[in-house]
Parts: structure tokens; sequence; C-alpha cells
């Protein structure tokens, strides 16, 4: 059965308010994502889990794959309430072996919930990943929520600053030649800081990097060279390497600096209202589930 078929179940069985979620690109592979069913469907069988969440990460959720980009599948699961009782608790991840150019990975509810509220930026592009195998729509929206109402920008903010510097450091060394597709991953960084600054009252940053560079009112050259990049990977295998170009570069750094003094670092905290929220929201949904299991 796949994800979206055990979704389709749960609303059967549960009555109004549970509807299946399924939306993939017509541009997406048909065997690849047959494969990706397949594989979330064995996984459910042989784990005895429930995924409410299966979603497509990596570049062709940001809006820049290549033509030969993998295919990311992340999803979230949720094992039955007897595994949750025992005292040798399974392992919170499910990974899955690379094959060709698919990538199947896994967490389990309760380690998503817990990097939700530590200010995880992955696990939150997860939830609103405009790619959706399969799942449970008010699961998705009740975690977003939660993610809403908990998530701590100042942690959001730190953990962009912290991936983008890294590819800064690593990648763009002064006139150093690197492979243009990585140019992407630390200008999706900083214009997520940049969202977040002009968005004081906002966490959760849009995963889609057409949306977010156009929302985060990057300088008009920035946004030039960014559609000219993305336009040519779409259609390129290999893009070949390039110095950094100049307001590209000032724009990573700019925003860098800004980061650094508009997300100071501090110390990784959950309140007691969020674990209180987390909670009943964990508890709930293992409830609901559980008869879905295997």
């Amino acid at each position: 059965m796949t994800v979206s078929a055990v979704a389709a179940k749960a609303a059967d069985r549960a009555g109004p308010g549970v509807d299946a979620v399924r939306d993939l690109p017509s541009s997406f592979d048909p065997l690849t994502v047959a494969a990706i069913d397949a594989r979330l469907a064995d996984i459910q069988r042989a784990q005895g889990v429930t995924i409410p969440l299966a979603i497509e990460s990596g570049s062709r959720a940001w809006g820049f794959p290549s033509p030969d980009s993998d295919y990311d599948c992340r999803f979230v699961f949720v094992r039955p309430t007897h595994q949750y009782l025992s005292p040798w608790q399974s392992r919170d991840v499910i990974e899955t072996p690379l094959e060709g150019d698919l990538d199947v990975n896994g967490w389990e509810l309760g380690k998503a919930i817990k990097l939700v509220l530590k200010g995880n930026a992955v696990i939150i592009e997860w939830l609103s990943s405009p790619i959706v195998y399969g799942g449970d729509a008010p699961f998705r929206q009740a975690i977003l929520d939660l993610a809403a109402r908990h998530a701590r920008r100042d942690l959001i903010g730190r953990h962009y600053l912290h991936l983008g510097d890294r590819q800064r450091r690593v990648h763009f060394g002064e006139g150093k030649q690197v492979a243009q597709k990585k140019i992407f991953y630390a200008m999706r960084a900083a214009a997520a800081l940049r969202w977040l600054r002009l968005r004081p009252d906002k966490a959760i940053v849009p995963m889609h990097f057409p949306t977010l560079i156009a929302e985060c009112e990057a300088p008009g050259d920035v946004l030039a060279l960014a559609e000219d990049l993305r336009a040519r990977k779409a259609v390129t295998r290999e893009l070949g390497d390039t110095a950094l170009p100049e307001p590209i570069a000032r724009f990573i750094d700019d925003e860098f600096e800004a980061a650094r003094v508009a997300f100071a670092r501090v110390p990784v905290t959950v309140s007691a209202e969020a674990k209180k929220d987390a909670d009943a929201f964990f508890q709930a949904t293992v409830a609901r589930l559980d008869r879905f299991a295997g």
C-alpha cells in the first residue's frame, strides 16, 4: 500500500477531516515515482509504521533542479503505540539504500517534533515542501501550526547562517573556481536570512527558491543572475566552474554579516508551553494513526 493509499484508507475509516494529499509535477519520471511509492509501501509493511507525510526535498523541491538531479524523498513516520511503550526503543530514523538517483529516508515523529522546536530548518522545509508524494492533510497542517506557534526564528536563523557560512568558506574562497550549481546553496541561505530579517513575526521560510528570492526583495542584479543560473541549470547536466559573481558574493556576505547581529548565538531550549503542546499533538497523532500501522 502506498503512502497516499494509507492516507486514503485513514480517510475512509476515520471519517471527515482526514484527506489524502499528493502533489507531483508532471515532469517527474513515472517509473521513479512508482519506485518511490513501492519503497514507501515496503517500509510501512516491513517496519509496521505509518507514514503521514512523504515529500521531495533537495534541488527539485527548492526549484533549481538539473536534468540529472536526484529524487530526494523524505518522510515522517509514526510507530504503533506498543512500540513506543517498549523499554527497547527502535531507531528514530529509517534509511534505505541509495540506488541510482533514488534517495529515500525518514525521521520518526518524535524526532521530527523535537527538531522543529529546536529550530532545525531542514525538518521545517520538509513540512512545507511544494512536492508531496503522499500524506495526511490534517497531520501536515497540524504540525505546521505547531511549528508556527513554537519554532524559534532566532534558532532557525542561526541554522541557515551555519549552513550558508560553511558553504561560503569551503567552496567560495577569493577568486576560487567552483561548480556553479553550488552557488545556489549559499545564496539560498542568504535569501532565507534576509527573508527572516524583513519579517520579524515569521519563522517558516518559503522552501521554493524562486519564491524565496523574490519575497526577500533581493537586489535586481542578484535576481537576474539567479534566474539566469537557474534557467541554465534546468537544461544542463554540467554547468562547469566559475568564480562567484561579484553581486552574488556581495549579497551573500552582506546578509551573513547582518545575520550575525540579528540572530545572535543563544541557548537551544524548549519552553514548558511548547513541550506541553508538542506532547498533546504527539499523543493524539499516535492514537489516531495507530490502527493504520502495518
